[in-house]
């Protein structure tokens, strides 16, 4: 399987300062009445990602994934692809095919007869089209079901149904607006593996949009975290987890703890924030640019915290005394909320490495919270 992490250099256009966007979207907005559904959006997104816009149900992510289709107009702004506007280009004459939430698969019509509806206005022999249809069904592993109709299908295979339809015509670009959503959860896992394969083998652009984060997170080479219209973030997987720019990209992308509190000194490459929350100074590792009494949020992951019942002794980490509150067993690991002497809920995630049925630290038992200088990062806003 092939992640954005696994990838060379080479293949990150976008650290290179000399790459060409194959998709440039400029300043564009979409406003209804009052209401800005997109607010002056600009992204470029590059040949052969899978680029993933996400966000919570109305932020404006389907309206602009519409917008690149040619289904919605821009109210102000433009769209380009390839180095061609697409303003005043209709949906069917751009280079694009958009796989609907609904797959809007046509009942009465055979899986062969869906996949080649695109096909029909195309000036190809019938027996071109028939070898295209059969190739776009083998390539999503649905050779020998041609003749079946779409309620004899599982979800999953429709799904396929779908993709296939949407990639017949040979788009640069395909556009899957929550393409995954109907499927139950292992069907959706195991869908996320073969689109990743499948998008890396035929070297398509595709934009998906959904507000499900770890979908996002396992698919796309990187990630526009949009709020209210607006991108908020862009950047891979890692990075829009590990250094979230604002409270909302980390709080939305994942789970934080964020303790507020303003900044007591700022040496070199250590940030020192009273907490008041938490009744003492937490002491993280960054570089920014913060001033002394200065109102920042400390954000920090909850697998990177550690848990114990006896205190820890390593130097240059962050201790919190409390009692476990919540607790959750979710085989593989447990979810623990602590609450600290100050009243302030921690979460903490914790692997179950032993096989056992008996928890290690259990409901109301006095623990320790600890994490390291390096753990969190400091946000401003």
């Amino acid at each position: 399987m092939i992640t954005a992490q696994s990838k060379p250099l080479a293949d990150r256009p976008w650290l290179d300062p000399n790459a060409v966007p194959q998709i440039r979207i400029e300043a564009v907005t979409k406003a209804y009445a009052e209401h800005a559904a997109v607010d002056n959006v600009s992204l470029d997104i590059y040949k052969g990602e899978m680029f993933a816009l996400v966000g919570a149900s109305g932020c404006g992510k389907t309206t602009l994934l519409r917008m690149l289709a040619g289904f919605v107009q821009p109210t102000s702004g433009r769209i380009f692809i390839d180095g061609s506007e697409m303003n005043s280009v209709p949906p069917h004459e751009r280079p694009v095919n958009m796989m609907f939430q609904s797959y809007a698969l046509f009942p009465h019509m055979s899986v062969e007869s869906n996949v080649g509806y695109g096909l029909r206005r195309l000036p190809l022999a019938e027996a071109e089209k028939k070898r295209r249809i059969q190739e776009a069904l083998d390539m999503v592993q649905l050779g020998s079901l041609g003749k079946r109709r779409p309620h004899q299908l599982s979800g999953g295979q429709r799904q396929r149904v779908a993709l296939a339809r949407a990639l017949i015509r040979r788009p640069k670009v395909l556009l899957l607006d929550e393409p995954l959503s109907a499927l139950d959860k292992k069907l959706r896992e195991q869908t996320q593996f073969e689109l990743m394969d499948l998008q890396y083998k035929l070297g398509i652009t595709f934009i998906v949009v959904t507000h499900d984060q770890d979908e996002a997170m396992a698919l796309a080479s990187r990630i526009a975290v949009m709020d209210r219209g607006q991108v908020q973030q862009v950047g891979t997987p890692a990075e829009i987890y590990e250094f979230p720019c604002s409270r909302f990209v980390a709080d939305f992308v994942g789970t934080a703890n964020l303790f507020e509190g303003t900044v007591s000194s700022c040496d070199t490459g250590t940030v020192r924030v009273h907490c008041q929350e938490t009744g003492c100074e937490l002491v993280v590792d960054d570089s920014g640019p913060f001033l002394p009494g200065q109102r920042v949020w400390v954000a920090l992951r909850p697998e990177k915290v550690r848990l114990g019942k006896e205190p820890a002794t390593a130097t240059r980490i962050n201790q919190l005394r409390g009692t476990v509150w919540e607790l959750g067993y979710l085989g593989n690991r447990s979810t623990y909320r602590i609450k600290t002497s100050g009243g302030k809920l921690v979460t903490v995630v914790a692997q179950n490495e032993r096989r056992t049925s008996e928890a290690a630290i259990d409901w109301s038992d006095e623990v320790f919270v600890s994490w390291s200088a390096d753990a969190a990062v400091v946000l401003q806003s």
